[in-house]
């Protein structure tokens, strides 16, 4: 056990024995809120003593004390702040601790209305979530918590950033109707912005291939419908390379369906979502033929 640890320990044993002396007569007659708040600084400063020795499991603890009599205390900021601390240790050994410290510091943060910040760590959540699929649809829950209250504060541009989370997700959990209605939703929010309004074709071809996923004829209906929307649309090579797919596999034409994908990878390099996403087209296309 290194120096760190050793004094972080007999900080809280100090922290341990201020409590005791406050419970007693004499500790409330005088004084007892001072030990606790010298109580709190005993266990802020050994969670810092723990960090420096990356014990991040006895550093979470100690914020996590801190916290408990911040909120005791009524002190609901501090009590907030200490919660996060106490969330970025546990993060780094023990997501569900972690989680859990997160939602406490949300439910101060939503009661005091302090609704941007309860989105930022609903947010947090969602992000280590993400990071295992078996937790994807738990990622995407939190996603959607973080939306509603940006939305709420009318943060429109980070609500849809959220939700194109969702949308990735929803996707790769095979929900496509739920990504389908986000990203039509998002591209057509992206339109009325003159800044944005590039960004509706990637929106578009990501909609236009979970359309694909299902049924070719309807996201044959809705690339014509994105390009009625949109009439530069029609101009991207994101709406050539489907509408060579459809046709593809209208003809059920595999190995000209896997050319097309590798003359645009060629020039525009697929991330793992698209690869996947097209991958399980062509395999359906291999099973049933007549996607008709």
């Amino acid at each position: 056990m290194g120096d760190n640890e050793e004094k972080a320990l007999q900080l809280m044993a100090e922290a341990g024995k201020k409590l005791t002396q406050q419970k007693g007569f004499f500790g409330m007659l005088f004084g007892g809120s001072n030990k606790v708040e010298e109580a709190i600084e005993c266990y802020q400063r050994a969670g810092n003593m723990f960090k420096m020795s990356k014990n991040w499991t006895k550093a979470g603890e100690c914020f996590c004390e801190a916290a408990n009599l911040h909120s005791r205390g009524g002190s609901r900021h501090d009590a907030g702040i200490a919660y996060v601390d106490a969330s970025n240790c546990y993060k780094k050994v023990d997501v569900e601790s972690a989680v859990a410290c997160l939602l406490k510091a949300i439910d101060i943060y939503t009661d005091m209305g302090r609704f941007t910040m309860a989105a930022k760590y609903h947010q947090s959540i969602a992000e280590m979530y993400e990071s295992d699929p078996n937790t994807l649809h738990q990622a995407i829950e939190q996603y959607e918590k973080a939306a509603d209250y940006f939305k709420g504060e009318e943060s429109t541009s980070s609500a849809n950033k959220c939700m194109l989370k969702v949308a990735q997700y929803a996707a790769q959990l095979e929900d496509y109707e739920k990504a389908i209605n986000i990203y039509e939703q998002v591209a057509a929010s992206s339109l009325e912005s003159s800044l944005l309004k590039y960004s509706a074709k990637d929106y578009f071809f990501r909609a236009a291939l979970c359309h694909l996923s299902i049924d070719l004829l309807n996201a044959q209906h809705a690339i014509e419908k994105y390009c009625q929307q949109y009439p530069a649309f029609q101009d991207c090579r994101e709406y050539k390379l489907i509408k060579v797919l459809c046709e593809h596999l209208e003809d059920q034409n595999i190995d000209g369906f896997t050319d097309a994908i590798k003359d645009y990878d060629s020039i525009s390099r697929l991330d793992q979502w698209y690869t996947t996403i097209l991958l399980r087209i062509k395999k359906a296309a291999d099973d049933s033929p007549d996607l008709r």
